[in-house]
């Protein structure tokens, strides 16, 4: 008869068997589930045990390797987050290219339907004026040193138009300034305001190169310390005012109207607010303005991961909450709008391919998990242009009974940067 000690250690190996199994199961069920939800992804996927599941018959792009089991779960339970998370975290890697395997996963994505009443719950919490300053602190003043590693010599922060495929960055963000100020048919004494300027780069082309006065509206501490400082330097400060306030606070007239990058962060909500100040600013008889902003196709949430680690409270509109909610209530008329997403992808490559050179500096300033979420996020964001699932959009508008404006689009395109043949 075997002793208590030998019973128990039988047991012991048995339950060690059982459990084995169990997780062995679970591991398979997870993969199946993955390959039913990502299949035609020509993607590779790899355990901490060596196991793998392709989940295209066709040669994976890259391998995406779980050290853990949490890391699995995670992704079955909460694809973008728990991708995020654990990438993040180290808990996953990837081997091949980040952006190539990214782009492969959202064209082989299932159509998500528009969110409804999600989408209207989660636009009602955006850009709240108790947290837009929080909001906008958690992004743009990450500090000015981190910022001039990988952005261009003019800290541009926003897509550039490459008017050639060989275009450096500097050239293609010079090229971005000088074609909005075209569209916004720019003219010496003209008056401008900028809601949402960054580090000024726009406000002080605006002033330098086309003779007009700008007041300029931002509410990150860091940019405004900038731009206010290169004004000074570049004897510009007479015609630039650059002024610490939301833009529900601007006030004054002006000729011209012009927002970069700023609609992501104002919430469907609050559209009518931002159309309200446009109307009340804007000159009544040939006044005329510009929009650029991160949009989509149709209403859907936010990225998830994006909103809670990289740009909270942000919202990348369709055209027709834009369309419906700035512009429908007041006597403004849409007259052009592009679509520059393939532009922003490539700003994104030349932004990534900076970052990665100056990687090891990232994490001496912050840490290596730091490194990994901002390489993810610079990385998802041109996949998601590259692959159609984000646009970029600039509408320009004037008033509705403005008859001045041009017949053709010739001088948009004009060689000489101040839209004149």
């Amino acid at each position: 008869m075997p002793t208590p000690q030998a019973r128990a250690g039988t047991s012991s190996r048995s339950g060690e068997g059982r459990t084995r199994w169990s997780f062995a199961s679970a591991d398979a069920l997870c993969l199946a589930s993955l390959r039913t939800r990502f299949r035609g992804t020509p993607v590779r996927l790899e355990l901490w045990d060596g196991t793998t599941c392709d989940l295209s018959d066709t040669p994976p792009v890259a391998t995406i390797r779980f050290h853990d089991r949490a890391a699995l779960v995670g992704l079955v339970l909460r694809p973008i987050l728990g991708f995020g998370d654990a990438y993040t975290a180290g808990r996953i890697d990837v081997r091949g290219d980040l952006v190539e395997m990214l782009e492969a996963v959202n064209r082989a994505w299932p159509a998500r339907p528009p969110a409804r009443n999600r989408r209207r719950g989660l636009s009602a919490r955006l850009g709240l004026p108790v947290s837009a300053r929080d909001n906008i602190h958690h992004h743009y003043d990450l500090g000015n040193d981190f910022y001039r590693l990988w952005l261009d010599e003019d800290m541009v922060y926003t897509c550039a138009y490459f008017e050639t495929p060989d275009a450096t960055l500097e050239q293609a963000q010079r090229a971005k300034m000088d074609y909005v100020c075209r569209k916004l048919r720019l003219k010496p004494g003209d008056r401008v305001i900028e809601a949402g300027c960054g580090w000024g780069a726009l406000a002080l082309h605006m002033a330098r190169e086309f003779g007009v006065t700008v007041r300029a509206y931002n509410i990150s501490r860091e940019q405004l310390a900038f731009a206010r400082d290169r004004a000074e330097r570049e004897g510009l400060a007479d015609r630039v005012s650059f002024i610490d306030d939301d833009y529900r606070s601007i006030e004054g007239a002006c000729d011209v109207f012009v927002s970069v990058g700023m609609l992501e962060h104002v919430g469907p909500s609050h559209y009518a607010a931002l159309g309200r100040v446009i109307d009340r600013v804007l000159d009544r008889d040939h006044g005329r303005g510009l929009l650029h902003f991160i949009g989509r196709n149709a209403p859907a949430p936010f990225n998830p991961w994006i909103s809670r680690h990289i740009f909270p409270g942000a919202y990348a509109p369709a055209l027709s909450e834009v369309c419906s909610g700035v512009f429908q209530p007041w006597p403004l008329s849409i007259v052009d709008v592009e679509n520059l997403r393939l532009h922003y992808a490539r700003t994104l490559a030349h932004w990534l391919a900076r970052f990665e050179r100056h990687a090891a500096d990232v994490r001496a300033m912050f840490d290596d998990r730091f490194v990994r979420m901002w390489r993810l996020y610079l990385a998802s964001a041109e996949a998601g242009f590259a692959s159609g699932d984000t646009q970029l959009f600039q509408v320009t508008f004037a008033r509705s009974l403005d008859n001045a404006l041009p017949l053709t689009r010739r001088d948009l395109y004009s060689s000489n940067g101040h839209g004149q043949l």
